[in-house]
């Protein structure tokens, strides 16, 4: 499944009467917001923690978070916006504790992706695929930490420079500058012709997006 697209006439307003839904405990409303962001929120808490079943828990937790604290949306930002920063917070929280607290690196089957694939009869451009969308996940998940989230954020995501800015608090300089960087250093393992395959790297859909769905509504006594 893939986030729910929605281009309503005015965005804030279909936001905030989105929120105002929430707020008064529609489950149909909280669905649509879950399932709208699901996607943009995986993908910037994998770029921090690099590990898909800590950035899967992380959104789960932001959502609970976000939900108990709706009456302070007030709509300065996009609901986008805000529950990004709110997964960033969750995110970067946990990268600390586990700084803290792990004293063995992570094991290298921890670190690994199982990309879905689309079905093909061709069974060599199904490995071909495969063997791309690795190579993205390593160079991707070898990025410091402040390039890897301009990364994830400009180029998987598909974040405007301004919207970059806004979400990670810092001025659009200076994510033009960490995005060059970070596509310097990517260059070494890439080359042009797998650019278009990074629009499918991370992806957070299907049966993943179902259960998190469910299991957030189901915390949320709305299931």
């Amino acid at each position: 499944m893939q986030a729910t697209k929605v281009s309503p006439a005015d965005p804030a307003d279909y936001d905030m009467r989105l929120v105002r839904r929430a707020l008064a405990r529609d489950a149909g409303a909280f669905r649509t917001i879950i399932k709208t962001h699901n996607q943009r929120l995986y993908r910037l808490a994998r770029g921090i923690l690099r590990n898909d079943a800590e950035a899967e828990d992380v959104v789960q937790e932001a959502y609970v978070r976000a939900f108990a604290n709706l009456a302070a949306f007030r709509g300065d930002a996009s609901l986008a916006t805000w529950l990004s920063r709110i997964v960033i917070n969750e995110a970067l929280g946990r990268l600390r504790k586990r700084r803290r607290t792990v004293a063995m690196p992570e094991s290298p089957e921890a670190q690994v992706i199982r990309f879905p694939l689309n079905p093909s009869d061709d069974p060599e451009r199904t490995m071909a695929q495969r063997q791309i969308l690795a190579l993205v996940e390593r160079a991707t998940d070898s990025l410091p930490d402040i390039y890897r989230m301009v990364f994830v954020a400009r180029v998987i995501e598909g974040l405007s420079m301004e919207e970059t800015a806004d979400l990670l608090g810092v001025r659009p300089e200076t994510v033009k500058t960490r995005l060059h960087r970070a596509r310097a250093l990517l260059r070494k393992a890439l080359d042009d012709e797998i650019g278009p395959v990074l629009l499918d790297a991370f992806p957070f859909a299907g049966r993943r997006c179902e259960r998190l769905t469910g299991a957030v509504m189901g915390r949320l006594g709305l299931e």
